[in-house]
């Protein structure tokens, strides 16, 4: 699993995207645009695009930890 892309948004305010993200799962499977989301009390969570109101995707704990964590560093080095 990798990050493929990380694109920077500027003056995010809590609970707002702080990024974009494409990862790149398996060989056989890519995911784009997951949300990198900074919430008020500091911490980080990926969540999956929306399709209009519903969300195309959902992540269990783990893998949604280790997203975060993969999206993170990539934003950290995306200055």
């Amino acid at each position: 699993m990798k990050i493929l892309y990380c694109h920077r948004l500027a003056d995010a305010k809590p609970r707002d995207a702080i990024a974009f993200v494409d990862v790149q799962m398996t060989d056989d499977l890519r995911l784009y645009g997951l949300r990198l989301i900074r919430h008020p009390d500091g911490r980080h969570m990926i969540y999956a695009p929306q399709c209009g109101q519903r969300q195309a995707a959902s992540f269990g704990k783990p893998l949604a930890e280790q997203l975060t964590a993969l999206a993170l560093e990539a934003y950290e080095a995306a200055v």
